[in-house]
């Protein structure tokens, strides 16, 4: 999770490269002191000085329209599809690259500018430092090309989608592998001692490893009672302990407390449902009166079949929980459909190409997954017909979606 937040941070990979940088521009001189200024050819300093001037003025102007192309696409991100996107428009790591790399040869072709008018490089040095700078110039090149490639499509809809779309899929496949993320599933009603949150925010992450050296320590067992993506108050049960006879009666229930991570913002990575949230904020956003877009609405859908179409593909088989103490509730079929289909029922209700699409989407989804997924998808289906028919005035759009809805309702079947 720390990485995942660092590379939501622009300044760290130009800050790494920029050491690197300096780095090689100093380190060219160590040739010095071999014997390969015998066997390389002279280089010209003059060449050298111009071929570093040359790039010391160009890479700052390029990287400064590579922050303006960047900001642009983070603005058009937010704007089209839903600000719950931005973080992963910013971790995109060509763009990311691409700044480091100018960024980089900036602050390379400055430092060895300034060792080449100082006579800091001899002979051997100037070579190493002429290949250095062409190594350069070849890698500035190719990150250009394929920076202007990926910056025509960052932030727009497709593209953010994709992004979203992938790590919803990311999260899923880690829930589907580990269920109860390391835990043992909850064998009976919530028991014990609940221990409340301390700060507002939303559950970011469960340290469960920890949360398992405690209870061993305590002789304890801990039913986990809110889940990443859960919203937390002081007074929101975040867990349940229970000592077991002759362990501590009054164990100290600040490190289960501290098992939570606790943030302003839901996360993705831990959280599989707010991946399908945010999508549904997407079509959402592509139907209001505003936007028109049915187009962008259908699209999700598409995205959101494939999504519960690979969370019903078994699970790794070498995976297995590894804390007996703690006690995890699997993620609710029902509240994954809610999150995924509730608002687009809604705000597609009167299009006949969302609403159409829906049902077929949902039909799909009903055959495919097990008897849990088939309720979901037969109640969200039958959700959805309410809605259309309360919201379409051409009775042949209703006839169809009726149609299509015939698999969850069993007297449309029969008529």
């Amino acid at each position: 999770m720390v990485v995942a937040r660092f590379r939501e941070r622009l300044w760290v990979k130009p800050l790494l490269m920029c050491v690197v940088s300096i780095a090689a521009a100093v380190g060219a001189s160590l040739a010095d002191g071999t014997g390969l200024a015998h066997v390389v050819p002279a280089t010209a300093s003059v060449a050298l000085e111009t071929l570093l001037s040359i790039m010391a003025s160009s890479m700052l102007v390029i990287a400064t329209f590579s922050v303006g192309s960047m900001v642009a696409a983070y603005g058009a991100a937010s704007n089209t599809a839903t600000p719950r996107s931005f973080g992963l428009v910013v971790a995109d790591d060509v763009s990311q690259n691409a700044l480091s790399t100018f960024v980089g040869a900036f602050i390379f072709s400055i430092v060895a500018l300034t060792g080449v008018k100082n006579g800091y490089f001899l002979a051997a040095g100037l070579f190493v430092l002429f290949i250095l700078t062409a190594a350069v110039f070849g890698l500035v090149i190719v990150t250009f090309v394929r920076w202007v490639d990926n910056i025509a499509r960052l932030g727009r809809m497709n593209s953010t989608i994709e992004k979203v779309e992938q790590a919803t899929a990311d999260a899923l496949v880690l829930r589907r592998n580990r269920p109860t993320l390391g835990g043992v599933p909850v064998r009976a009603l919530p028991r014990g001692v609940p221990v409340h949150a301390t700060e507002v925010g939303y559950v970011q992450q469960i340290d469960i490893a920890r949360l398992q050296t405690w209870a061993v320590s305590v002789d304890a067992r801990v039913v986990v009672a809110a889940l990443p993506g859960a919203f937390a108050f002081p007074d929101r049960v975040l867990a349940y302990v229970s000592v077991a006879a002759g362990g501590d009666a009054t164990p100290e229930l600040g490190e289960v407390t501290a098992s939570f991570a606790i943030g302003r913002e839901r996360r993705f990575e831990d959280d599989p449902r707010f991946g399908l949230v945010v999508l549904s904020e997407i079509a959402g956003r592509a139907l209001s009166p505003a936007v028109n877009d049915p187009g962008t609405a259908v699209f999700i859908l598409g995205s959101l079949v494939r999504l519960f179409a690979q969370w019903c593909q078994p699970a790794a088989d070498d995976v297995a929980p590894t804390c007996d103490r703690i006690e995890v509730p699997e993620l609710s079929v029902h509240d994954m459909f809610d999150d995924a289909f509730t608002a687009i029922a809604r705000d597609g209700a009167g299009s006949i190409e969302v609403a159409l699409r829906l049902q077929k989407a949902l039909q799909s989804l009903a055959t495919l997954g097990g008897p849990a997924m088939r309720t979901a998808a037969e109640d969200h289906a039958r959700r959805a017909l309410e809605r259309a028919t309360s919201r379409m005035d051409l009775p042949y759009d209703l006839a169809q979606v009726r149609k299509a809805a015939a698999f969850a309702t069993p007297a449309l079947r029969d008529d």
